[in-house]
């Protein structure tokens, strides 16, 4: 129990060891939400604290700081410093706390963006799948081998490149030591209605279980690769692996693989062909929409189940 200001009584439960607390409130002050995550005026007067006790904090260490003091980790027991920055840079930006100035300064990124030129277009890669010869994944995130799969999607992908925030993993697949294509996948969207009426979960079991969802955010074959057949190879491949990859790295595995496709461009015939199934199409007001109108392309979501018993792994906890 605590009184919050101008003595205004507010009862809640709230336990930061969870990826997404539950709270139970009267009369809450929210000061901010950020990821699906309330944070209190009382927690942003903690941060306040802990910036001011210790002066000579880095925003590095001040993220490692908090996630310690709130006991914020992963599934893996890593602590979730990533997401902690973010919500202390939104609390800055909002004139809520006042961050120490970064230690570092990141200038853009050149057209590769690595540190290690990647050339625009490299030998070409054609003939029949067979022909191919091995075809080799690795998993370079947190490698040297990461600046280089940055590069290519940063200049080979129409999307280009996004930091992902959260979970995610990085995939360069290769063949005699040459790159011919890149999967990205990250943590799938909260809520996503189509994907959750296939799955036919409660609120509450998607809450508990939405890090057993992945999002395939990036799926490249580079531009001189011309090979028939071999997206839809690669994907059917891809997702045999997935889930031992993702546990190795986080200590869970996953049970659904989800992804989007703009059918103003494409029609998702390599993921169709690697057995994904069209669910539903998303309303093009984005995560953050308060206009309830559509302000992006209307997107087909697809879904790939790693498990004949994904629903009722995924709906534990009803």
């Amino acid at each position: 129990m605590a009184t919050g200001h101008g003595g205004c009584l507010k009862i809640f439960i709230f336990d930061l060891r969870s990826t997404a607390p539950s709270r139970i409130s009267f009369d809450m002050d929210v000061a901010l939400k950020y990821r699906g995550r309330s944070v209190t005026e009382s927690e942003v007067s903690f941060i306040r604290e802990r910036i001011a006790s210790q002066p000579g904090l880095s925003r590095r260490a001040l993220s490692l700081d908090l996630c310690a003091a709130w006991k914020w980790v992963q599934p893996n027991g890593h602590p979730r410093d990533m997401v902690c920055r973010g919500l202390l840079l939104a609390l800055h930006r909002k004139g809520r706390i006042h961050l120490p100035a970064p230690r570092r300064v990141y200038v853009p990124l050149t057209r590769c963006g690595t540190r290690r030129e990647v050339p625009p277009e490299g030998p070409p890669v054609r003939g029949k799948l067979s022909d191919l010869g091995p075809l080799t994944f690795r998993q370079v995130r947190r490698t040297e081998e990461e600046s280089l799969f940055n590069g290519l999607i940063r200049s080979h992908h129409y999307l280009g490149y996004a930091q992902p925030v959260g979970e995610h993993l990085k995939f360069l697949v290769s063949t005699a030591d040459q790159p011919v294509a890149c999967f990205a996948w990250s943590s799938a969207p909260r809520h996503l209605g189509p994907r959750d009426r296939f799955i036919g979960w409660s609120a509450e079991a998607r809450r508990r279980n939405i890090r057993f969802v992945t999002y395939n955010t990036r799926f490249l074959i580079l531009p001189w690769v011309e090979v028939p057949h071999l997206a839809s190879h690669l994907l059917g491949r891809m997702v045999r692996m997935l889930s031992a990859e993702w546990e190795q790295v986080y200590g869970h595995p996953v049970y659904l693989a989800e992804t989007f496709v703009d059918p103003t461009r494409w029609r998702g015939t390599c993921y169709r062909a690697a057995d994904w199934v069209v669910v539903g199409r998303t309303t093009g007001r984005g995560n953050n929409d308060r206009t309830n109108r559509p302000n992006r392309s209307c997107k087909d979501v697809l879904v790939r189940p790693l498990t004949q018993s994904f629903r009722a792994l995924l709906s534990t906890g009803d």
